[in-house]
Order: structure tokens, then C-alpha cells, then sequence
């Protein structure tokens, strides 16, 4: 969505250039994205159809440009240069290695048509701007695996990946359809349907030990990753109440969410919260450990108890 109106010239002019971008560029999408009507859509294509843009469309598919067809060097202005740093940086710590390679190169080409001005104003912010990641998103032995992974997402063929699960000490094969990655809480994850389960899973890439793509295509009709993401998660559930100090409570908010966070109060021994956890013995009580010298489990009993045995068993390796 726009985030100020633009004028009509520069909105078509942004048309063509979404329309070089992708294969394909639906009505709605552009509706959606400059905060216009359809019809208004609509005549902006015919403006540019009647200039000579040579502009096909299929009803109910969208607007493609003819093969063949490019546009002249685009200038960019200054904020959309200094987006690059923004985004270069990003990419150093967020994606795997063959696609940080191929994106620098990409980058090196956008930032070749820049004026001598823009290039100057880049040069002068790229050493003030870093960004620093927590911890490694990808295996070091597997240095492609989300290239490996859009390819299989694209090609629509089978990966055969080994996979090491957190409470495991050797890792086991699976052959898999992805349906799509996700990063979500500082980690990439795949979804994907799962062979040796017959079911769909979940995996988190830093835990990829091996990838690689197999000759044999998909064998099913995948939903869109967005029906994953949005689907309520089935299972039985845990209700936990915690107290935690009210100095603290607000470092919690992202992770909170991710255990099934459903309601916080403000009470005279500080913030009690309540959660319906899937997983309150095992990842609940974990997690709680993070903070626990500056909170107190109210309910269940079980969840008390499972932070007591983490604790005595963390013990019991520190004297030894």
C-alpha cells in the first residue's frame, strides 16, 4: 500500500517498472500497492498501451510485458540508493552464502547506473551501518541450502536432506517436498511434506546437514505456505500463569507469543500472564529458565516440576 499519493505520471511510470519486475503483475496487486481503484488501474494500462508499451493480459491471470521488451537505465534517487546499504547489510547476515555471492553482484549492477552524487552518499554511510546477527541461521557445512531450496521450490522437484533434531545425536534422512521458508524468531524454517512421516513438517535450516535435489518431481499438489502459517495449531494445551517482575516483563513481549501467550495483568507482585502452551513440560519450562530468577510459575504443578528436573540435571553437570 502507498504510503503518500503519488501523481498520475510517476504512478505509471512505477506501473512499468512493476511490470519489467515480475512475469506477471495482477490488476488488484497494483490497486493494492499505489492505493487506487481498479479502474483507475485499468486506464493507466491503456495510457500506456496507447504510448506503445506493447502490454498483454488474460482475464483472471494479469498484465505481462510482450518478450523482449525493456526499459532504459533507471535513475534511482537518493533515499532508494541509501535503501541499498540497508538491504545489502541485511543480506550479509540473513541468507546463505551462494545467495549472498549472487547478491552482491546484483547489487554491484544497481549500484553501477547510480550518479556520481548517489554513489558518494553511499561510500559515506556503508562503514557507519552494521548489523549484527545472534547466532548461525545456516549450517557452515551447507553453505546453499536456501538456494538449494528456492531451486526445489521453483523446479518443483524433491530434496533429500539430512536432518538433525535438537534432542538427537545423529542426524537421519528425510526425502521431502518443500512448500515453502519462512525466517520467523531469528531462524529459517521449512515447511514441507515429509516422506518418511507422510505428513507435513517443520525444519529449521541451521539444523540441515546435507541438501541436495533429486531427479523425482513433487508427487502432490501443495497449499500455500500462508495455510500453514495461519492455521491454528492442533494438539492439546497446557494452561501455565507465571508473575514476572515488572522490569523484565516487556523484554518478553516477542518470545511470549511463540508460547502461546493469551492474556497479561498488572497485579501487586507484578505482571501475571497466561499462556495455553503445547508444549509446557519441554519448550515452556525452558524458556522460562531464560528468566526465572525474576519470576514465579503460579500454575500447573507439572510445569514447576519440570523446571525443578532441568535445573537438577544442569546441576548435576556443572559439578561434575
Amino acid at each position: 500500500m502507498a504510503t503518500e499519493p503519488i501523481n498520475k505520471f510517476d504512478r505509471i511510470v512505477s506501473i512499468l517498472i512493476q511490470l519489467q519486475s515480475k512475469r506477471i503483475v495482477k490488476a488488484q496487486d497494483l490497486a493494492d500497492r499505489f492505493d487506487v481503484s481498479l479502474r483507475t488501474i485499468y486506464r493507466d494500462i491503456r495510457s500506456l498501451q496507447t504510448a506503445g508499451v506493447p502490454i498483454s493480459s488474460e482475464a483472471g491471470v494479469g498484465y505481462e510485458l510482450v518478450e523482449g521488451y525493456r526499459l532504459p537505465p533507471v535513475m534511482f534517487t537518493r533515499e532508494e540508493a541509501s535503501s541499498f546499504v540497508a538491504a545489502e547489510k541485511l543480506m550479509q547476515k540473513f541468507i546463505d552464502k551462494r545467495l549472498r555471492d549472487h547478491f552482491v553482484a546484483a547489487i554491484t549492477k544497481m549500484k553501477a547506473v547510480l550518479r556520481m552524487a548517489e554513489k558518494d552518499w553511499i561510500s559515506s554511510i556503508e562503514s557507519q551501518v552494521l548489523v549484527r546477527g545472534g547466532q548461525h541461521i545456516f549450517n557452515e557445512k551447507v553453505p546453499e541450502a536456501l538456494s538449494v531450496l528456492f531451486d526445489s521450490l521453483a523446479q518443483k522437484v524433491q530434496l533429500e536432506i539430512s536432518y538433525k533434531k535438537l534432542e538427537s545425536d545423529k542426524a537421519e534422512k528425510r526425502q521431502i517436498e518443500p512448500v515453502g521458508v519462512f525466517h520467523e524468531n531469528n531462524f529459517w524454517y521449512l515447511m514441507a511434506w515429509c516422506h518418511l512421516r507422510s505428513d507435513y513438517r517443520q525444519f529449521r535450516t541451521d539444523r540441515i546437514q546435507a541438501i541436495r535435489k533429486l531427479d523425482s518431481a513433487f508427487t502432490k499438489e501443495h497449499p500455500e505456505l500462508e495455510h500453514f502459517l495461519t492455521q491454528p495449531k492442533d494438539g492439546p494445551r497446557t494452561k501455565v500463569r507465571i508473575v514476572v517482575d515488572l522490569q523484565i516483563a516487556r523484554y518478553l513481549d516477542r518470545q511470549k507469543e511463540h508460547h502461546g501467550f493469551v492474556a497479561q495483568e498488572n497485579t501487586p507482585e507484578g505482571i501475571e500472564m497466561t499462556f495455553m502452551c503445547r508444549y509446557a513440560e519441554n519448550d515452556f519450562a525452558r524458556w522460562f529458565l531464560t528468566f526465572g530468577d525474576y519470576a514465579k510459575i503460579l500454575e500447573p504443578e507439572t510445569v514447576k516440576q519440570a523446571v525443578r528436573e532441568i535445573l537438577a540435571k544442569q546441576l548435576e553437570h556443572i559439578d561434575r
